[in-house]
Parts: structure tokens; sequence; C-alpha cells
């Protein structure tokens, strides 16, 4: 008896391989933090689209902050920056951080434009930032206390409403 075998074609087994290696790779890295509740916001610089300069923590100290990280190619990213708008224009006591990955300014001013948001953001090209934060997903959402230490994390499973990051924010002041 002759094993039987299923012959499929070289280009499909191809597209299948490239569909299969482009869906996670991509997003996973094997370096970064994973920050969690409890642990203190790492430090960093970043420049934001108002001309502001950051210096995280030290600019953030006795301040609620909400640090966002963010791409707008991401469905659910696109889908949690207005709420996230919604925060700020309800909480200007809280400190908002906007910090993109590997994504280009003026990307991102297209979207801000067709989604009517006007918080400064921070363009990053890379995942320098991201990385001191986590290894994968995105949108990451961090509510920090007063001192600079992480009280709510979210990514998109699933995204936090407005109401959620309301009480999160408020319950830190």
């Amino acid at each position: 008896m002759r094993p039987c075998f299923v012959k499929i074609p070289a280009a499909v087994a191809a597209f299948l391989l490239i569909v299969l290696l482009s869906s996670c790779i991509k997003d996973r890295q094997e370096t970064g933090a994973g920050l969690r509740p409890g642990d203190k916001l790492p430090e960093f610089s970043a420049s934001f689209s108002d001309g502001t300069t950051v210096n995280v923590p030290k600019d953030l100290a006795g301040k609620v902050s909400c640090i966002v990280l963010f791409n707008t190619s991401c469905p659910d990213c696109r889908e949690e920056l207005p709420v996230i708008q919604e925060l700020h224009d309800l909480c200007p006591e809280v400190s908002i951080l906007l910090v993109s990955r590997e994504e280009e300014a003026s990307t991102i001013e297209e979207f801000w434009r067709e989604a009517g948001l006007s918080m400064p953001y921070s363009a990053q090209k890379d995942r320098k930032i991201y990385n001191l934060f986590a290894t994968s997903l995105i949108p990451r959402t961090y509510i920090a206390d007063k001192s600079g230490t992480i009280r709510y994390v979210h990514t998109d499973n699933p995204v936090p409403s407005l109401d959620t990051l309301l009480e999160e924010a408020r319950g830190e002041q």
C-alpha cells in the first residue's frame, strides 16, 4: 500500500507560509519589558507634535498620567484614540502621553485630521520607547499614579471604555 500525500501547488504553499509568518512576527519581539501594575514608569524622553519635550517620570511627578502606545494602522488603536481624546477633554489634570510605535508623523497627522483629534503625540519611527513597556500588542494604555507607579494596564482585549479610564484616572487623584 502506498502512502497517501496531498500535493499542494508550490505557489499556494509559499503564500500560506508567508501569511503564517507575517501575521505575528512583526509584532512579537523577544526584547522589551513586561510592565505590570505596581511597576514604576520607565525613564525616557519624547518630543511631541506641539513642540514640547517630556522627560518621564520626572515631568510627571505629582500628576496622574495616562501613556498610550499606538499605531494608526491598528484597528483597535483607531477605536481607542477617540476615547483617549474624550479623556483628554474631560480630565485636563491628567497628563496624557500618546507615543506611536514605528510610525511616521505624516501618517499620524493624516489620521488625526480624519478622526478630529487634537492631542499632541510623539511619532516614533522605531520601538525604542515601546520596548521599555512591552514586547507585543497595541494599543497599550498605562494609568500611573502621582508617584509614577503603574496602577492599570490595558491592551486590546478589551479596549478600555471611557467610563473605565475616567474611573481609574480619577481614582488615582
